[in-house]
């Protein structure tokens, strides 16, 4: 077995906080620093060790606060800094740590940088951003943004084009102009000498783009992504980030990385050398690709296969090397329940998911409002939405003869929309999130019964079950260190696999069905000599080591 390297961020786990949607503190219908203030309580009672904040800068809101336009302002509509500071202060006190995300790949288009760029060529912020000439009456190249469209937008006073990978309202940054990259620098010291404790670094693959630009593989959306993931520059930006400022500070980092596979992720997380680890963990997407293709926009059929074979990689390929980040929800995923569980069996199928993967080496992210089991909310018209990449996705369909129904229907299964409802709080008036008359964006019909308050009371709720599962990895280190193998891979309804590490085994089993599914213990297990020590129904240990799962069901062994 390699030797594994202990630390204190890999022994945490990380609420992650949409704060417009969280809790609203001052009555106006939209979620705020204040409100999250009031439920630090709560947050510490589950069992997590921090707290991660999706961007709550100052910011027009085109894309919900990830297109910056002051990275040392907080959003008016989420309060002040001092709101921020106390909520600072109150977490350090309970013992959280508080995580910031960081948006360097671009900033809104009301950033003052930006501002002062479309002044002209001689305006030193010019080449703080991708402004190129086009090729005639066409863009520079042929890059399509990842909300579907163009990649360039036209400024006709320039008479050129800007790069936009995301919405046009979010400007790609020049990172190869070293002026910029010494701004990011200046803005992790602000928040880390305020005492932040480590970044989620958005989209962190994209900053490097390849010299000269040159035209992409054809694809209806994200064209060109060959040359702007895991650029020529990428991993020396991040070094010098690393080494100039990061490294100087006992905190986590996390990057979001799309099309990262394992073997990639080792360039940039590998820490048997701590001189060229430049991040300490990075999110990937291809375990969320069991139902789709890319995005969940495409969407395919549910495939466990392809779940166990994503998630089994990433388990054997970093154990003793890096570091896994583990999720199933967050801002831009709908509902996991409504996805790869069973809204029929919303409580067994939560529980049995939560399991799958907080049972897996790696550091958990839970997503506010995923410890209850919150759904998919399936809004019927298109001006119910508000997300930016929704009505994109809308536009690049329609323009390639999809009917509305159908549409609808893509957009009704995948928009992140559907993870962006208000937090169920209570039973009552919009579901405990704001007093105010009407909430900023539509509540979920079924509040009544998925809520905080009603799931505070029953001891089998999926919400005390989060708290169960999370106490067990926090007092059993094979949890967080031990191995990983994975049996049965070609079942396409159980997932199972086991965990060992200094003497001790952990047996997890995982049902993806509906219906009974028979299940045998894998060689060389004697179930007899087992703890069952945690489970979405009742559970007690036959002593059989062939027996019936239930729909959904999840039991996990300890061998001592």
């Amino acid at each position: 077995m390699p030797e594994i390297k202990k630390n204190w961020y890999k022994e945490m786990s990380v609420y992650q906080i949409w704060t417009r949607s969280f809790c609203d503190g001052d009555g106006d219908g939209i979620g705020d620093l204040k409100g999250v203030l009031s439920k630090l309580d709560y947050i510490k009672s589950l069992g997590v060790d921090a707290i991660w904040f999706s961007p709550i800068y100052k910011s027009p809101q085109k894309d919900y606060g990830y297109d910056i336009s002051d990275y040392r302002q907080i959003a008016p509509e989420y309060g002040t800094m001092d709101d921020f500071k106390a909520i600072l202060d109150g977490a350090h006190e309970r013992g959280l740590k508080v995580i910031m995300d960081l948006v360097i790949n671009h900033t809104s288009d009301q950033h003052e940088w930006f501002k002062e760029s479309l002044k002209g060529e001689d305006n030193p912020y010019h080449d703080y951003y991708i402004w190129r000439k086009g090729k005639g009456k066409n863009p520079p190249n042929n890059w399509k943004s990842t909300f579907p469209g163009p990649a360039w937008e036209y400024n006709a006073d320039l008479d050129k084009y800007y790069l936009h990978l995301f919405a046009v309202e979010q400007c790609d940054l020049n990172m190869d102009n070293p002026a910029v990259r010494n701004e990011v620098k200046d803005i992790m010291r602000f928040w880390l000498d305020m005492g932040v404790d480590g970044f989620r670094e958005d989209v962190i693959t994209y900053i490097s783009k390849r010299e000269g630009l040159p035209n992409g593989f054809p694809l209806p959306v994200a064209c060109g992504m060959e040359h702007f993931t895991c650029g020529p520059h990428l991993y020396e930006y991040l070094q010098e980030f690393n080494d100039e400022v990061l490294s100087k500070y006992d905190i986590m980092t996390v990057g979001e990385a799309p099309m990262m596979t394992p073997d990639l992720a080792l360039k940039f997380i590998d820490e048997r050398d701590s001189k060229k680890q430049v991040l300490k963990m990075m999110f990937n997407f291809q375990h969320m690709e069991a139902d789709c293709i890319i995005t969940s926009f495409i969407t395919t059929k549910f495939s466990l296969k392809k779940l166990k074979s994503a998630m089994s990689n990433w388990q054997t390929k970093l154990y003793g090397k890096g570091w896994n980040a583990l999720y199933l929800e967050n801002h831009d995923q709908p509902r996991i329940i409504s996805r790869y569980g069973n809204e029929k069996y919303r409580v067994e199928s939560g529980k049995m998911l939560a399991t799958m993967y907080i049972c897996q080496s790696g550091t958990p992210f839970i997503y506010q409002g995923q410890e209850i089991g919150m759904t998919n909310i399936r809004l019927p018209e298109l001006d119910m939405y508000v997300d930016v990449a929704t009505y994109d996705t809308y536009n690049i369909c329609k323009k390639l003869g999809f009917p509305h129904k159908s549409i609808m229907k893509r957009i009704m299964k995948a928009s992140r929309d559907n993870a962006r409802t208000p937090v169920q709080w209570t039973s009552g008036k919009n579901a405990g999130f704001t007093t105010a008359d009407k909430p900023w964006f539509y509540i979920n019909d079924n509040y009544t019964e998925v809520n905080v308050e009603d799931a505070e009371k029953d001891p089998n709720s999926i919400l005390n079950y989060y708290r169960k599962l999370l106490k067990f990895r926090k007092e059993n280190e094979i949890v967080i260190y031990g191995d990983f193998k994975e049996h049965y891979h070609e079942s396409d309804k159980l997932y199972v696999y086991e965990r060992n590490y200094e003497g001790k085994k952990l047996l997890v089993i995982c049902s993806f069905s509906d219906r009974i599914e028979r299940f045998k213990a894998p060689k060389g297990f004697d179930l007899a000599k087992g703890k069952v020590v945690l489970g979405n129904y009742d559970c007690f240990n036959s002593g059989f080591d062939t027996f019936n799962l239930r729909p959904y069901e999840t039991k996990v062994f300890l061998f001592e």
